[in-house]
């Protein structure tokens, strides 16, 4: 971890990254990929110490209230947020500002979090939302060892859900020969429905591997999976998009999981459902795209 002064917290599209880096160890990461010029090791963290002070800046030179988003990139709630608290007063600020919120991470720390939340959710709109990888749990920690597992997600998303915030999922990725099934993709249905997710989030039934993120993952699968690696190259070569041979009955699996629960789906539409912000204090919403 070390500390670097930030010079600006938003991007063009109200997401926030708080931390720059990731110790949750996920065999897949593309925020490892050498194209976001990361120049530090990605483990060693880099923290923006003057996070608070650049939102409470920036809100403040909003023009209207808007939906924060933060998670995409990095996780907010790494270990090391129970020591720098930087997430929680950030949430703070959205809460006294009255500006919304939507997190995604994989961590459970986010429930110390829960009083914000509500306050924010009761002014305008809080979601929560978390990664499905894996319905295995002993998959789940070769996948993401050092973070909490599918099990321990889906009860934190159930208790944001009795206290009256929003949830959603991001279900992926799928790793062809790995997860790509039939069974492990009704598993983490299952536990959508469970979790009472709103909205669920998924770019393809693959995943994505190019420079930096791609050398990682195939160490990891020499590591864990002997023989993965090989077929991997004989199946993708050197391509970005890595597709499962089942990506087909799968998608059209999670498509009519969602129709026949009425959970919003749609790549396009469940993004800008997440982004839509709520003033329900003045009884109406604003768009954050007008």
């Amino acid at each position: 971890m070390h500390d670097i002064q930030a010079k600006a917290i938003l991007s063009s599209q109200n997401g926030m990254n708080i931390y720059r880096g990731c110790t949750h160890g996920c065999i897949y990461c593309d925020s490892r990929s050498a194209c976001y010029q990361m120049d530090h090791a990605f483990e060693d963290v880099a923290v923006k110490r003057n996070a608070p002070e650049l939102l409470e800046d920036a809100l403040r030179r909003k023009r209207r209230r808007c939906m924060i988003g933060t998670g995409s990139m990095c996780d907010p709630y790494l270990p090391l947020e129970a020591e720098t608290r930087l997430t929680r007063r950030c949430l703070e600020i959205i809460a006294r500002q009255g500006f919304g919120v939507s997190v995604l991470t994989k961590s459970d720390m986010i429930l110390r979090d829960i009083d914000l939340l509500k306050r924010i959710n009761d002014q305008s709109k809080a979601v929560v939302c978390t990664t499905f990888t894996t319905f295995d749990e002993n998959l789940c920690r070769v996948l993401e060892p050092n973070v909490c597992t599918t099990r321990r997600r889906l009860e934190m998303l159930q208790t944001m859900r009795k206290a009256g915030i929003h949830t959603g999922v991001w279900i992926g990725p799928i790793l062809p020969f790995l997860n790509d099934t039939e069974e492990n993709l009704q598993g983490l249905l299952d536990d959508c429905l469970a979790a009472g997710a709103e909205v669920i989030v998924n770019f393809g039934m693959g995943v994505t591997l190019r420079d930096g993120n791609r050398q990682y993952f195939y160490a990891q699968l020499d590591r864990h999976f002997p023989g993965m690696k090989s077929r991997y190259i004989r199946s993708f070569g050197s391509s970005y998009e890595c597709l499962s041979p089942n990506a087909a009955c799968l998608t059209s699996m999670l498509r009519s999981f969602c129709r026949a629960h009425g959970i919003l789906c749609g790549t396009k539409a469940a993004m800008a459902w997440l982004m839509e912000f709520e003033d329900k204090q003045a009884g109406f919403q604003i768009d954050l795209f007008s």
